[in-house]
């Protein structure tokens, strides 16, 4: 899995935020997407590392504009998480 934070310039609300998740979940498969107008950026949660020319494209038409870009390896913490790991879910 993958983790991609994105920085978004131009967000005021959550309408705003809500317009940014809804253009990345239509132009991508997401495991999750959430967006924050007050940090200006939106985090994606992805099984493959996300093709940040495409991420632009699909955000450029909306007026917001991409500020920075950074996709990184990702594991899921928290307790459905531990669980896999402890039933062979995990890595090995």
């Amino acid at each position: 899995m993958f983790k991609t934070t994105v920085g978004i310039d131009g967000m005021a609300c959550g309408m705003c935020e809500e317009h940014i998740c809804s253009t990345i979940r239509k132009a991508m498969d997401v495991k999750k997407v959430s967006a924050s107008h007050k940090k200006k950026l939106a985090e994606i949660i992805t099984e493959r590392p996300v093709d940040e020319r495409l991420l632009r494209e699909a955000i450029a038409p909306t007026g917001y504009g991409v500020t920075s870009f950074k996709c990184e390896p990702y594991e899921e913490k928290g307790f459905f998480a531990k669980l896999s790991g402890l039933f062979g879910g995990g890595k090995a």
